[in-house]
């Protein structure tokens, strides 16, 4: 237990750092940004109860908006994303079913289910996280194609840094 809390509280330090100090400053044509700190919430254990994975998710979106000077749109977003995780796990479940104590990750279900998952959860985030930025439909297609975009540098960098991950415990 202690060894669990000890890992997933340096992934929250790493990724956390790594948004603030590199990723917060890129801006591909001013129009994308990746935001690679959801995947402290998908690599959170299967098994975590509703209630701590909520009050992850807040942490993670308030340290964020701290660093960002955001006002609370990415812990929004953070907390939507915690919220529909167990759904997405159990709509997306292996046939075989989750291991017990196990974590979300590209080493335990495969490169194909991490990536289903990856899409769905960057995705909602990002829908939500853009729409709260402009806090408006008029501008629906540009925003939209925004999230499209974004979302897909953040997945590169979630499976970059995930294939990382994998092949630093071989």
């Amino acid at each position: 237990m202690i060894n669990l809390l000890l890992r997933h509280t340096v992934i929250f330090i790493f990724l956390v750092l790594l948004q603030v100090l590199l990723f917060n400053n890129i801006m591909f044509s001013g129009y994308v940004n990746p935001y690679v700190y959801i995947l402290i919430i998908l690599l959170l254990p299967v098994e975590m109860p509703s209630w701590g994975l909520l009050i992850v998710a807040f942490i993670t979106g308030l340290t964020i908006d701290i660093f960002s000077e955001t006002i609370g749109m990415h812990t929004a977003s953070t907390v939507l994303a915690g919220f529909i995780r167990p759904y997405v796990l159990r709509i997306i479940a292996p046939s075989d079913g989750y291991e017990s104590g196990g974590s979300p990750s590209m080493a335990m279900y495969g490169g194909r289910w991490f990536l289903l998952y990856s899409i769905i959860m960057v995705g909602a985030h990002h829908l939500s996280l853009f729409y709260l930025e402009v806090f408006s439909f008029t501008d629906f297609f540009r925003t939209m194609l925004r999230v499209i975009l974004s979302s897909g540098f953040t997945v590169i960098f979630i499976l970059l840094l995930e294939y990382y991950r994998k092949a630093a415990k071989e």
